[in-house]
């Protein structure tokens, strides 16, 4: 950890007095940073990142921050560690609390509204980064429907049959169900400005009961992907769905659209996880051929 402080005391301008390993994460070590000038950030590092590994993710930050519509925690600093350095992203410290009240939930979800309503340029990302651990592709469409049929669908159709992480039969409905996207979709929308995985874990809830986003996996989507992941696993108020469609009601459908949307997540998640998401898939793909 040694090396790790004296980089971060290099990149901030002060020594750190002290610093605590923090818990959570799957592949990177986390910790609490004390600095002697009295500031306190959020330091993580990783053994053996990908490359582009924390530049990525601190330029999901940045630009989840840009419209300053939902609290984003600052970046300070960031380094892949090209140089030598360590591999690191220094943020700025939010102090956690428990839970969230209705008033936040609902404040969460207009702001989560008007976020996506900034809009991006296409679908994908502009620097054509790749994210997640599947390393998918993020290549800029004009179109949901090759957008989320090709960039997602299709690609973890390929990982999870050369893994063998789903059976024929259900790659086969995936497949039926990637050429039907245009008819199972609903209304075309333009794209929005993402987070990406949205999931309750990277929604972080500060002392005043303010939400703060972390850890995307940032570019240009549908909107009701967000949503759908965010009904995933759950941990967000039903006042935050209300918020979202009083900012910017969604289109009519979407909430049978949901499993739709949760497709690539689980496929994802089968892949690397297999177990109950191979059963989960199953289902969201039902639901969808049904629609």
């Amino acid at each position: 950890m040694r090396i790790l402080v004296d980089a971060v005391s290099n990149d901030l301008g002060s020594d750190v007095r002290d610093a605590h390993r923090l818990g959570g994460g799957d592949v990177a070590e986390s910790f609490r940073m004390d600095l002697v000038d009295g500031r306190t950030v959020f330091a993580k590092t990783h053994r053996d990142p990908p490359p582009g590994f924390f530049t990525t993710e601190a330029h999901g930050l940045r630009w989840l921050r840009e419209p300053d519509e939902l609290a984003v925690p600052e970046v300070f600093a960031v380094s892949d560690g090209d140089d030598g350095s360590p591999p690191r992203l220094v943020l700025e410290w939010i102090e956690p609390a428990t839970r969230s009240t209705a008033e936040g939930e609902g404040a969460f979800g207009r702001a989560l509204a008007r976020l996506h309503r900034v809009g991006f340029a296409s679908f994908g990302r502009e620097d054509r980064r790749t994210t997640g651990s599947l390393a998918l592709s993020n290549d800029p469409c004009g179109s949901w429907v090759e957008f989320y049929g090709e960039r997602r669908l299709r690609a973890l159709a390929i990982i999870a049959r050369g893994r063998g992480a789903l059976p024929d039969s259900t790659l086969a409905t995936l497949d039926q169900v990637i050429e039907r996207l245009d008819q199972v979709g609903g209304p075309p929308e333009p794209p929005a400005r993402l987070h990406g995985d949205l999931w309750a874990g990277n929604r972080m809830i500060d002392g005043s009961g303010r939400s703060w986003l972390i850890d995307p996996a940032c570019h240009g989507g549908h909107r009701e992907y967000d949503l759908a992941m965010m009904r995933l696993f759950g941990g967000f108020g039903p006042e935050s769905f209300e918020g979202y469609q009083d900012e910017w009601p969604l289109a009519d459908g979407w909430q049978t659209r949901v499993p739709l949307h949760q497709l690539a997540p689980l496929v994802a998640h089968a892949v690397k996880f297999g177990g109950q998401y191979t059963a989960a898939t199953d289902h969201a793909l039902e639901a969808v051929v049904a629609i």
